[in-house]
């Protein structure tokens, strides 16, 4: 038994581990000449101004009575700069979307080992090949082109992290304390000789990280007053910073300005997909070097409305890739493109000759053909020479060709789709209901109806209820803390009535403190209902505090339903008249269990197997999954938190998912005992239900997309992989809580005659 659990726990690490080299290999290269434009740059400084989660048409749009809510980037457009939309990738989150500006490449998918929080591997970017590069804003960016700089010339300022806070009234305070810190800098400049003969060379960049938009977006939504108005006060803060500068370089006319966003937002202030109000972000460019704005001269190639709803159809607009900003701030100030980009530079942003525009385009084609010659080589060093082909494009064709029947349609794969629809419910929760509802009809067409009503009618109207939930959006989207408060009142008040009646008084108020304490449930009595009861209500108070609409009543609802599949399941032994069957009235978990009695599998087992991966399943999917943490709304941690914390805040959210496992495995932990169920014959057809399903996920892994999209697809192969080794850690765990009681000791007062 050792032997097998050792070689199959090494089997599935190994496999496990495999995704990460296969799909998650970071695709950068390193050892690239970087190349530069030889001509005089236009520019001898640059400016970057982000302001992190605008959307494109929060900037565009008018106001009702034709005027704009930034007048000043509006005047810009008009009569100085070039504008358009940036298109950014998937995800649209901070980290890749300043990546993407400042390096000019898209994802690093191999960042998924690093949380996402930053690139695993040092790389290029328009702050590393300037001559000195000063921040300002967020603690959670700004170090990260610190860290990969070579040499000491990127200077960061940034605030604490605690006033990064979503409970915050009015977050544009960050924004202000950026505005206020460049104002100070240039100021202190004009007494510093050393540093003001810094500012006064050439390739020298400002970069401005504007959070407080994005910080408001999520906490107020994007059609917030507090949103709305922090883009005013961007905007008025750009004015100012622009004059300031101007003036210290005594309008030399030497300095270029670029302003855009990261991403977008979500009507329900979240981010990270693929919708256009996450995709489009705005691009407005001027100063040296950049194309004044130009009328319309002829129709332009765009039909998606925005011109016409942006009253900006009489002026060029230049859309572009996010990436492609990179190699256009190199041009502008004469600093080698990144070698790691894959931007291409947008020409209609530039304002010089045809030969500087000429050397641009050729430097930036020389610079993208060195990473495919260093890929190329490195592919060639560690393939054996008889397999190594140069890459041409018919081959190129057969390989999409095989990669598609390889990834999509592998005979195996498709038979264990059909043949596991578990598989089905991880891309269509519905599926879930239609189980469900299929397992509701249990009772009636196995016989037990008529020697068990009203426990059949409890769990088919147990199994309908929780049917419910699949069918409704996965939690995030749509709060209803109205609901969430009643069910907590509710909760506690149960919860007391409950303890009372329990005898354990002397713990209630620990209880109505903590609802979230784990350690609760070890206080109480190791007898079924008591220990089940008091463990179902400290963990739906916890889940609880951390709803914020109707997947509070998840919980619930799925205690009932366990509760019922243990009473039926008596009443299925003592239809099959089977010896041993014990009253659930006189288990106790704490008692040893007879080794003697514990029989071999029947085939009634694998159908309880079955209902149990169902049942996980079902806690997974049923208002969500671990990828719905990329919608997750703020406000479900505020009973813990309000200061961003990713960790912790991450933590919470997995421990948000994790309580419905416990639920069902403490209810199977009890038909285990109540039954003498094999645990070995429960793992060995978990085991192979999980392979099965495995298979086919590990063809359906994506390393690119939003983090939605790949966090689904990781987090439908690591269940499936890990389904066993983490049912059998959690079954420790389960059995420490239904069978483990504390014995709270009160000392003793000592009383001398």
């Amino acid at each position: 038994m050792i032997t097998f659990f050792v070689i199959g726990l090494t089997v599935h690490v190994v496999f496990f581990i495999s995704i990460f080299d296969i799909y998650f290999t970071s695709p950068l290269v390193h050892g690239m000449t970087p190349h530069s434009t030889p001509l005089e740059p236009p520019a001898s400084r640059l400016v970057l101004v982000v302001a992190d989660g605008l959307r494109a048409d929060s900037l565009f749009t008018l106001l009702p009575n034709g005027s704009s809510r930034t007048p000043y980037l509006r005047s810009i457009i008009e009569d100085k700069g070039t504008w358009g939309v940036s298109h950014t990738r998937v995800p649209t989150e901070s980290r890749p979307g300043h990546v993407a500006l400042i390096a000019g490449f898209y994802e690093d998918v191999s960042a998924v080992a690093k949380g996402w929080k930053e690139n695993p591997v040092e790389f290029d970017s328009v702050f590393n090949e300037s001559r000195h590069t000063w921040c300002w804003g967020s603690p959670d960016i700004l170090p990260m082109f610190a860290k990969g700089a070579s040499g000491d010339h990127v200077y960061t300022h940034t605030y604490p992290a605690v006033e990064e806070d979503f409970a915050s009234t009015d977050a544009s305070k960050l924004d202000s304390w950026v505005f206020t810190q460049v104002k100070s800098f240039f100021k202190s400049a004009q007494s510093n000789s050393t540093l003001k003969a810094s500012l006064w060379e050439d390739k020298n960049v400002f970069f401005l990280h504007l959070l407080g938009i994005d910080t408001n977006g999520h906490a107020h939504r994007p059609m917030s007053q507090e949103y709305l108005d922090n883009i005013g006060l961007v905007d008025a803060g750009v004015a100012e910073v622009v004059s300031i500068i101007e003036d210290f370089f005594d309008n030399d006319g030497r300095t270029a300005y670029v302003f855009t966003s990261d991403h977008g937002m979500t009507n329900w202030g979240s981010h990270g997909a693929g919708h256009p109000s996450e995709t489009l972000t705005p691009l407005v460019a001027w100063g040296a070097g950049v194309q004044k704005a130009k009328g319309a001269t002829e129709p332009q190639p765009y039909n998606d409305g925005f011109l016409q709803d942006w009253k900006l159809e009489h002026l060029r607009r230049v859309d572009v890739s996010q990436a492609d900003i990179a190699p256009l701030m190199a041009s502008l100030v004469g600093v080698p493109i990144p070698v790691n980009s894959v931007g291409v530079l947008p020409l209609l942003y530039l304002n010089n000759s045809e030969r500087f525009m000429a050397e641009s385009m050729y430097t930036n084609a020389i610079q993208v053909l060195e990473q495919f010659k260093m890929k190329m080589m490195q592919k060639k060093e560690t393939t054996l020479s008889f397999l190594f082909t140069p890459y041409q494009y018919v081959h190129a064709q057969n390989f999409t060709c095989v990669s598609l029947t390889v990834r999509n349609k592998p005979g195996c794969c498709m038979a264990v789709y059909f043949c596991c629809p578990q598989v089905v419910s991880f891309f269509h929760r519905a599926m879930l209901t239609v189980g469900l509802a299929v397992l509701s009809l249990w009772p009636f067409l196995s016989g037990l109806f008529g020697k068990a009503k009203s426990r059949s009618l409890s769990w088919l109207v147990g199994c309908l209820c929780l049917a419910a939930f699949p069918l409704m959006p996965v939690v995030g989207r749509e709060p209803n803390i109205h609901l969430v408060g009643w069910l907590q009142v509710a909760t506690r008040y149960l919860g007391s009535r409950m303890v009372y009646f329990l005898n354990i008084d002397r713990i209630r108020k620990l209880y109505l403190k903590r609802p979230s304490s784990i350690f609760v449930p070890l206080l109480s009595s190791t007898r079924l209902f008591h220990r089940l009861l008091s463990i179902f209500l400290s963990l739906t108070s916890t889940y609880l505090l951390l709803s914020t609409g109707s997947e509070a009543l998840f919980p619930p609802v799925l205690s009932w339903l366990m509760f019922v599949w243990i009473n039926i399941e008596q009443e299925a032994l003592l239809a099959q008249g089977m010896s041993g069957r014990q009253e659930l009235s006189t288990i106790d978990f704490s008692a040893n269990i007879d080794i003697t009695k514990i029989r071999q599998l029947k085939l009634d087992d694998i159908r309880r197997s079955y209902f149990f991966v169902f049942f996980i399943i079902t806690a997974f999917f049923g208002t969500g999954n671990i990828a719905s943490i990329n919608s997750f709304d703020p406000a479900s941690v505020y009973c813990f938190l309000t200061v961003f914390n990713p960790f912790i805040m991450g933590g919470l959210m997995m421990w948000k998912v994790i309580i419905p496992f416990i639920i069902v495995m403490c209810t199977f932990e009890t038909i285990q005992v109540a039954t003498q169920l094999s645990s070995r014959s429960l793992f060995l057809i978990v085991l192979v239900i999980s392979d099965l399903m495995a298979l086919h996920f590990f063809f359906m892994v994506q390393d690119y997309g939003s983090w939605l999209d790949i966090g689904t697809s990781i987090s439908h192969y690591v269940i499936v992989m890990s389904m066993t080794i983490f049912l059998m850690l959690l079954s420790v765990v389960t059995h420490v809580l239904t069978s483990q009681r504390l014995v709270l000791w009160r000392q003793r007062k000592m009383h001398f005659p």
